[in-house]
């Protein structure tokens, strides 16, 4: 049976509020002012570090800080990584019903592999998946197709990709696999901007979809 594989910020969960109260709590270590939610999100999508990066350049901090900013992250994050975490309306049904319909199922995400087996314990949503990649998993990050790669290597035969972001896009596009972009989750850019197979706002699509892909593959 062919495999399935999901990103995680923004495609199955709504990781924000969590991540925002983090962020903020690192900052607020360093003195200056807490950033915005909306600036938070743009943030999102290449792993903590690049998360911590940003926020800091945002806030005019030294490059020299990074690494401590980085781990202060960690700290509060992994204290609290699922405090208001939530799956989006539908993804638990959708995820049943793909694992009923005999698709083994994958997790590829930049978050790295501890806080989120953490979220996916907390949600209980961790049975869903017989492959997890995260993003201290390999050397390389999304967009590079090779986290992607090595999780369908570990699933069989890849039929779908689903996420939420430019990074996600350019991953199924390099990785050569048909992507599902749920589009109301953490993308800067429009959706006709992001090459996809899907477009879709209600997890309740995806199921049908799949069925209708597989019967023509």
């Amino acid at each position: 049976m062919t495999a399935i594989v999901f990103d995680l910020d923004g495609t199955l969960i709504d990781s924000l509020p969590d991540i925002h109260a983090a962020l903020n709590k690192v900052l607020a270590g360093e003195g200056v002012e807490g950033v915005s939610a909306a600036e938070a999100q743009g943030f999102i999508g290449h792993g903590i570090p690049n998360l911590v990066a940003q926020a800091r350049h945002a806030r005019g901090i030294d490059i020299a800080r990074q690494h401590e900013m980085t781990e202060a992250m960690f700290a509060h994050y992994l204290a609290h990584p699922a405090d208001l975490t939530r799956p989006y309306p539908g993804v638990v049904d959708c995820l049943q019903a793909l694992q009923a319909a005999g698709h083994p199922l994958g997790l590829c995400t930049n978050k790295a592999l501890k806080p989120t087996l953490e979220i996916l314990d907390a949600l209980d949503l961790r049975g869903f998946f017989a492959a997890m990649i995260g993003g201290d998993s390999l050397p390389q990050k999304k967009p590079d197709p090779a986290p992607l790669h090595a999780c369908f290597a570990s699933l069989g035969p890849p039929l779908l990709y689903v996420g939420d972001s430019e990074v996600d896009a350019e991953t199924a596009q390099r990785a050569g696999i048909r992507f599902a972009l749920y589009t109301q989750g953490y993308r800067k850019a429009p959706v006709s901007a992001l090459p996809h197979d899907l477009a879709f706002d209600d997890f309740a699509r995806l199921a049908p979809y799949v069925a209708r892909l597989g019967a023509v593959i």
